[in-house]
C-alpha cells in the first residue's frame, strides 16, 4: 500500500476493495457517570477520528468493552458508528463464545451496512486447530469478509502463520490483526499467504510491522492522538523512517500501554486529558493505580506539549 492510497479514505457509502486497510481505530466507548453508554458522544468520536485522518473504526473490540455490553447496547454501538461515518469505514468486532453467536453478530453487522468484521478465535476454552477452522468457516458463511484477530495472550489460542495460511487458503479470512508481539511472524505470514493482509495489532510494534509490510493498523492510541498517530503510520508505511522514528520515540511511552492489561483505562485517561471524553470503565475493570495514572498523565501531557495532540 502506498502512502497516497492509505491517506485517502473511501467516501461514505463507497466500499474500498479492502476496507480493513489503513488506520482503523479500535474505538473506546464513552460512558456517562452512571456507566451507561453515551451514544451521542460515541457518534461524535467516530466522526472526529475520521476528520483527523483515520480511515475508519472498529467498534466492539476489547477497547470498546464489548464483553460487558448488553446485546442491545452492542448492536446500537455498531449502528451508531455506521450512522456517523458510513458502513464502508466500520469493521465491528464479532467475537463471542459460540460460533453461532459470532455469526449472528456478523449478520447484524451486514444488516447495519458494514463492509467487514473482525473475529477472535474461539475463546471460551483453548480450542484446537479443527475447532478454530470450523469457527471461522461458520462466521465466513455469513458473507462478509473476515479479518482474524490473533491475541494468544488473552485467548490462549495462537493463530500461528501456518494456521493463518490454512484459514486464508480456505477463503475464511482476508486479513489478520497480529497482536502476538512477535514481529518475526510478519515475514513467515508473507511467505505462506502473500495475499493475506497483515494488520498491526499492537501499538508498540507499529514501526516494526509497518516496515515488514503491514497493510493497516487496528489502533488504540489514535483515540486520543489521531493526527500524530496517523502521521506516524503514513510515514512508516511510506518508508520515511526519519519522520517515523522521531514520532515513534515521542509516542512510544503511550503506545506501550496498548499491550498492558490496563490499556482501556490508560487510553480513556489520555482522551480525557486531551479534551475528549473517555470516562470510566465498567466493572470488573478498576481505575488506574495512582502511580499508573501519574505515568500516563505525564506522558500524555508531554505529548500535548510537543504538539502531538
Amino acid at each position: 500500500m502506498t502512502a497516497s492510497t492509505a491517506s485517502t479514505p473511501a467516501p461514505a457509502g463507497i466500499v474500498p476493495e479492502r476496507p480493513w486497510r489503513g488506520v482503523l481505530v479500535a474505538t473506546a466507548l464513552p460512558l456517562r457517570d452512571d456507566l451507561s453508554v453515551d451514544y451521542d458522544r460515541y457518534a461524535d468520536h467516530c466522526s472526529w477520528l475520521v476528520a483527523n485522518g483515520c480511515d475508519g473504526v472498529v467498534p466492539n473490540g476489547s477497547l470498546g468493552e464489548y464483553q460487558v455490553l448488553t446485546p442491545g447496547e452492542r448492536a446500537r454501538v455498531v449502528e451508531t458508528a455506521v450512522a456517523a461515518i458510513g458502513g464502508a469505514r466500520v469493521m465491528p468486532g464479532v467475537a463471542a463464545y459460540g460460533s453461532a453467536e459470532a455469526r449472528r453478530w456478523t449478520e447484524q453487522a451486514a444488516e447495519a451496512g458494514c463492509a467487514a468484521v473482525m473475529l477472535l478465535p474461539p475463546n471460551a476454552y483453548r480450542a484446537d486447530e479443527r475447532s478454530v477452522m470450523a469457527h471461522y468457516a461458520e462466521v465466513a458463511a455469513a458473507g462478509l469478509p473476515v479479518v482474524a484477530y490473533n491475541n494468544p495472550i488473552d485467548t490462549k489460542v495462537d493463530l500461528v502463520p501456518e494456521l493463518l495460511a490454512r484459514l486464508h487458503g480456505e477463503g475464511y479470512v482476508q486479513g489478520v490483526k497480529e497482536f502476538s508481539g512477535d514481529v518475526r511472524r510478519a515475514y513467515r505470514i508473507a511467505e505462506l499467504a502473500p495475499e493475506l493482509d497483515l494488520l498491526i495489532g499492537a501499538d508498540d510494534v507499529l514501526l516494526e510491522l509497518a516496515v515488514a509490510g503491514a497493510k493497516g493498523w487496528v489502533a488504540g492510541y489514535p483515540n486520543a492522538l489521531p493526527k500524530s498517530s496517523v502521521e506516524l503510520y503514513r510515514a512508516a508505511v511510506a518508508g520515511d523512517l526519519t519522520t517515523a522514528l522521531t514520532l515513534y520515540r515521542q509516542l512510544h511511552p503511550l503506545l506501550r500501554w496498548d499491550s498492558r492489561v490496563e490499556f482501556v483505562q490508560a487510553i480513556k485517561l489520555s482522551m480525557d486529558i486531551v479534551g475528549r471524553h473517555g470516562g470510566g470503565c465498567r466493572p470488573p475493570r478498576l481505575p488506574l493505580l495512582p502511580d499508573q495514572e501519574a505515568t500516563v498523565r505525564a506522558a500524555t501531557e508531554k505529548a500535548v506539549a510537543a504538539g502531538l495532540a
